[in-house]
């Protein structure tokens, strides 16, 4: 059945669009309706994000931040912010201009180009496209230092026809390419700053090893510079049609209707590439509320992770302990340390994906060892894990109200929103019947937790979402 209460679209939007939702979220976002949940989300920028943790806090002994470090602190963000869709959203472009740690290898260049995604995860797409193809940590990625004028290197010009605007073979032909390429001629990195845990790298434009001769890309002729370059991408209608099929596979459904994807990119494009518009057109389709799209999206790490923390609570008792003493920050820090590396290991090392082409996402998330890792993540939230660090949560006060087998059993179905059949709830309440003897305490409270968590993040349609 398709999607029919409020309540069950709210939730939806927030599973999609959001980073999980606690029941008090979900109804701080439905308290205007559907449509007042959907400007609230999208009108991010009047909330305040309810996270002030400079990068500078990350830096280690010597002074220096880590490309990993950087990392920890995201996770932190996506724990502990009030404005899940700029986040979430951030989370997609780092797979669409996937850039990787791996080469770039400077933590203050990796986080100032994780800055870029978030300040225009929302905004108008030539804007981010723009910033995106002159930050540092892209450039030196796809290797645009080395490209001159007489020796044009392509990697760059391939990659913003091929993953960032066109699409695989969409259009571009190589000569489109080798032309675009001399057009990013001299495009390349700069210092900025020499001392204190943040120096930079920056955008410089060198002129001398600018080819300024006659270029035709997308059968437009003259002294093309890259700016330019990205404005023709920008006005073809197929970047338009990429971008929304993209976004729609990621947020709604895996192979979607041709008609609908063209109709919604005719709404972006015609509003100058304006992301919010298209990513309201896509909240309020029907289609995004359709049987096709309620449980059929695989859960990636960040949404397995990130959403049960934050529906835990974890997030504000984190954030809160942090405040109270903040230059002891990164002895405070474990939970979020765990849940970084549990993402690694189930497949999504952030900051670090695999290639310029992202991750390898859907079904791809699932395999033997990452669901072993999934089901595991429900011993390390009650600190039963054998081995790895691990995060204690104390879960007696969730189960208060109803501290019995059957009721710790319906709580956790609820504060994780697993669609649970109703034929598997008397397992879970015989798992916490045989960890409990019964009876559910403050000492064995997590034991319990525990053993129910295990049984639901097993569960195959936990997976999706």
């Amino acid at each position: 059945m398709a999607l029919s209460t409020e309540r069950e679209k709210g939730a939806h939007l927030l599973r999609r669009f959001g980073l999980g939702a606690s029941e008090a979220e979900l109804d701080y976002y439905l308290k205007d309706g559907l449509n007042g949940a959907i400007d609230k989300l999208l009108a991010y920028e009047s909330v305040n994000e309810g996270f002030d943790v400079e990068i500078e806090k990350m830096a280690n002994q010597n002074g220096q931040i880590q490309p990993q470090s950087v990392g920890v602190w995201w996770t932190l963000r996506l724990v502990a912010t009030q404005r899940p869709l700029q986040e979430k959203m951030s989370v997609f472009w780092h797979d669409h201009f996937a850039t990787s740690a791996s080469k770039v290898q400077a933590g203050p260049t990796m986080h100032q180009h994780n800055e870029v995604l978030r300040k225009n995860a929302t905004g108008n797409f030539r804007t981010f496209l723009t910033e995106i193809s002159q930050d540092p940590a892209m450039l030196f990625w796809l290797d645009n230092q080395y490209n001159v004028a007489g020796k044009p290197n392509e990697n760059f010009a391939r990659e913003v026809m091929e993953l960032f605007t066109l699409g695989v073979d969409n259009r571009y032909t190589e000569q489109d390419i080798k032309e675009a390429a001399r057009a990013f001629t001299g495009w390349s990195i700069g210092r900025v700053g020499n001392k204190g845990p943040r120096p930079g790298q920056g955008f410089v434009f060198r002129p001398a090893f600018h080819d300024r001769g006659e270029k035709t890309v997308f059968g437009r002729t003259g002294n093309l510079t890259g700016e330019q370059v990205i404005d023709i991408l920008c006005e073809l209608p197929e970047t338009a049609e990429h971008i929304t099929r993209k976004v729609w596979e990621w947020f709604a459904y895996p192979n979607p209707e041709p008609t609908m994807i063209s109709r919604i990119a005719r709404k972006f494009q015609s509003d100058n590439l304006s992301i919010k518009t298209l990513l309201k057109e896509i909240m309020r389709s029907s289609e995004f509320y359709s049987v096709k799209a309620d449980r059929t999206i695989y859960k990636s790490p960040v949404d397995f992770t990130v959403s049960t923390l934050r529906q835990l609570g974890v997030a504000q008792a984190l954030y809160d302990s942090m405040s109270e003493a903040p230059e002891n920050m990164r002895g405070r820090l474990q939970p979020v340390q765990v849940a970084y590396q549990s993402m690694k290991s189930m497949g999504m090392h952030l900051l670090y994906p695999p290639d310029v082409a992202g991750w390898e996402t859907g079904p791809n998330w699932i395999t033997s060892a990452t669901m072993m890792e999934r089901i595991n993540w429900g011993n390390k939230l009650f600190g039963q894990a054998k081995a790895g660090g691990q995060l204690r949560f104390q879960s007696y006060p969730i189960f208060a109200n109803d501290p019995t087998p059957q009721g710790v059993a319906k709580k956790l179905v609820s504060v994780f929103d697993a669609p649970i059949a109703s034929y598997k709830i008397p397992k879970l309440v015989e798992a916490a019947t045989k960890a409990s003897a019964g009876r559910v305490t403050q000492q064995n409270s997590n034991v319990i937790a525990a053993a129910v968590t295990r049984l639901i993040f097993a569960a195959p349609e936990y997976q999706l979402m």
